[in-house]
């Protein structure tokens, strides 16, 4: 561990966190040893920086908080399961090991569903998230669309369990979330659902990701999606089929080399006007379809 006087300059503290995250290869050394001080300190990013400015200090206690988390922020562990938050459109989800660290990425395909979902002829929409993780999607679906029921489902446990803290934490009176098996999922629902998305496992089973916080700590269940990591895609295909009434929305997140299968695939089961979206780094990121 490095080892820090026991008093020193807050400017001092993030100056020699980032050098060290920078040595450990972590990408955004200087965003990430800022939202570490303001963890220890209960600050914003943003009121790091004007304290840092303003010449403020931090503590024994404090320094040696911020030490330790640099520390194992270093040897790559997320950023997230070390302040056990994660932000999310405009949300702020609980989250840590045993759970999918939602991803800014994820957020424009929030969007699609919450695009379709207000657009939905119902005066009380229904939407469904299947892999709900840590309810990312439904949360903000249930939070953004108000008027809409949001009906979300997991089937590991340890996922559902952080699933049931955060629904419990924002509190959506319009949001439901259960531990169920995603293929017979909410059967009382059949033709009814106007959206269904999900941010299924979809990385091959030989392609291992290459950044050590998804390699060595997302799950695997919620990473690797078989041989060409479509066999959760194939299993959504046919429950969209049962859940969404003519004319619902299925939205899918994917890699950006995935877009091409997987419009191909629901085309073959029969679905409509299948279409891949970018998201805002120009990546191929999700499918839509509508239900025939």
């Amino acid at each position: 561990m490095n080892t820090l006087p026991a008093e020193i300059s807050l400017a001092d503290a993030l100056r020699d966190a980032r050098a060290r995250l920078e040595r450990a290869g972590v990408p955004g050394a200087d965003v990430d040893a800022e939202l570490l001080a303001g963890h220890v300190l209960e600050l914003g990013r943003g009121e790091v920086q004007a304290a840092a400015i303003r010449g403020a200090g931090l503590d024994t206690v404090q320094r040696s908080r911020f030490d330790a988390l640099v520390d194992q922020r270093a040897t790559r562990v997320p950023l997230q399961h070390l302040t056990g938050r994660a932000p999310f459109r405009h949300l702020e989800l609980r989250v840590g090991p045993g759970v999918f660290v939602p991803r800014p990425e994820t957020e424009m395909v929030a969007q699609l569903a919450i695009d379709a979902l207000r657009a939905a002829a119902s005066p009380e929409p229904i939407a469904v998230d299947l892999g709900t993780g840590s309810g990312a999607i439904a949360l903000a679906l249930a939070t953004e669309v108000p008027h809409a029921q949001v009906h979300a489902a997991e089937n590991d446990v340890e996922a559902f369990l952080w699933a049931k803290e955060n629904f419990a934490a924002v509190g959506a009176p319009n949001a439901r979330v259960a531990f169920v098996d995603l293929a017979a999922a909410f059967g009382e629902l059949d033709g009814t659902v106007s959206v269904l998305v999900s941010n299924p496992p979809y990385v091959p089973d030989d392609a291992i990701p290459r950044d050590p916080e998804v390699r060595l700590f997302d799950p695997p269940a919620a990473l690797y999606g078989g041989p060409d990591g479509l066999d959760v895609v194939r299993v959504l295909s046919s429950v969209g089929r049962r859940l969404l009434h003519p004319g619902g929305v299925l939205v899918l997140e994917h890699g950006e080399w995935q877009g091409a299968d997987i419009r191909a695939l629901l085309t073959a089961d029969g679905w409509r006007a299948a279409a891949t979206h970018r998201d805002l780094t120009l990546r191929d990121r999700a499918t839509t379809a509508l239900r025939p």
